[in-house]
């Protein structure tokens, strides 16, 4: 795969390590072109800059993709049911990434593996959590723009106006945590 078909979300192979591209630009100068890349390490979970020479093939990897329900949690282990053959898979919280954040029971993802391994859960954009925690909200608050904070159903905290109650449900943004709108009114 050559540098101009790099896309943001791309998942590619580099010195033994899988990266997922999160940023690109390309750089021309006077006699040359350099691709800037920010890239997370799909297993280490932390962020790289590297420029490369615009004429750089990269290795694009084939991933594996299987939508899989999350059934339970039991002493550190989070069980997936694949929806095809209804196989069971426990995954640590190492494995997980940020999407502990956000597991609700029932709910379906996306699992990505790589050469048998899993390496990738994909989450939805946006998902719907009651929230469990919070003080009360009161009539007129919304004018203000304020937040407060409020823990949810899976246990994460966030930012909410000061007009959200307790037993509200709200619909977060995954990628960031913050709060988009409360959902059924």
């Amino acid at each position: 795969m050559g540098s101009t078909e790099i896309r943001k979300g791309t998942i590619i192979e580099l010195a033994d390590k899988l990266y997922q591209i999160v940023e690109y630009h390309h750089i021309k100068m006077k006699r040359t072109a350099l691709v800037r890349l920010k890239l997370r390490d799909i297993r280490g979970g932390h962020t790289i800059e590297q420029t490369f020479q615009a004429s750089e093939k990269f290795v694009r990897a084939r991933l594996d993709h299987r939508r899989m329900q999350y059934l339970y949690s039991d002493s550190g282990l989070y069980y997936f049911m694949d929806e095809d053959n209804f196989e069971q898979m426990p995954l640590d919280t190492s494995q997980l990434g940020d999407a502990i954040n956000y597991l609700k029971e029932g709910m379906s993802l996306e699992i990505a593996s790589y050469k048998g391994e899993m390496v990738l859960v994909e989450i939805p954009i946006t998902i719907e959590l009651e929230v469990t925690d919070t003080d009360p909200g009161f009539k007129g608050d919304t004018a203000t723009g304020g937040t407060k904070p409020a823990r949810l159903e899976t246990g994460i905290t966030t930012q909410v106006p000061l007009f959200i109650n307790k037993g509200d449900v709200v619909k977060i943004d995954t990628r960031t945590g913050n709060y988009l709108e409360r959902v059924g009114y």
